[in-house]
């Protein structure tokens, strides 16, 4: 029998495994409860109901996610263009080997959509906003792309990316271009013989792409005067 400590550890763990098999929408309390060897009442005791579970399983995702930027941060003589480049293949697999989470972290994405707009944050099921954890979700959902910002700013101040570029601006557009490379990865899988591309070529060709589109150039000299004529 798990300690209390490791009972909401628990349920989330098992909640993830159940919303990967049979999808959130057909996942109950009591399933969840069930597949983790406690009682009903104890679950509800840590979550106040699915969508509290559900944003307490995103802001585990969330922090998970800031260590997979805080990892490719720490590494040593990368330069920021390097870092973003790792970036991407992190994501991607942090994406792959985690699909609840990530799929967690782009459905909250979805959510902020809503909420920041007056007309459909009425549309937003209360219960989600009631949640404990939602508001540490809008106090903590930038941190991850604080750092990718950060790797932005090395890349201009070590040389390798371009310096009229903005970090913030940069930055997020990347991760947009990221979150449709994961979200194309399956009809460019299914339809690969009508649109002649592989996933092996289509990840490091979106690397170059990265690199050609960040990259540094070689600063042109400043043009020399031509004396005009003496006569």
């Amino acid at each position: 029998m798990p300690s209390e400590k490791n009972k909401e550890k628990l349920i989330l763990e098992t909640a993830a495994s159940l919303f990967r098999s049979k999808g959130y929408l057909a996942t109950r309390m009591e399933d969840v409860a069930k597949q983790a060897g406690i009682s009903k009442g104890l679950t509800y005791f840590y979550f106040k109901n699915k969508e509290d579970l559900f944003l307490a399983l995103t802001k585990k995702a969330f922090d998970q996610f800031k260590e997979v930027f805080r990892e490719v941060k720490r590494m040593k003589g990368q330069s920021g263009l390097d870092q973003i480049c790792e970036l991407f293949v992190q994501i991607n697999r942090f994406a792959e080997g985690n699909q609840v989470y990530y799929d967690s972290i782009i459905d909250f994405m979805d959510l902020m959509k809503k909420y920041n707009n007056p007309e459909t944050r009425e549309q937003i099921d209360p219960k989600i906003l009631e949640s404990v954890h939602f508001q540490k979700l809008l106090e903590i959902h930038h941190e991850a792309a604080k750092l990718g910002v950060l790797m932005i700013s090395q890349g201009i101040k070590d040389g390798s990316i371009r310096p009229e570029l903005q970090p913030e601006i940069t930055f997020y557009t990347i991760w947009s271009m990221i979150i449709g490379y994961e979200k194309m990865r399956g009809p460019i899988a299914y339809d690969e013989k009508e649109i002649k591309i592989s996933q092996e070529s289509w990840e490091p060709g979106f690397i170059k792409l990265i690199k050609d589109m960040l990259r540094g150039t070689v600063q042109a000299s400043k043009p020399v005067q031509v004396q005009g004529s003496l006569f």
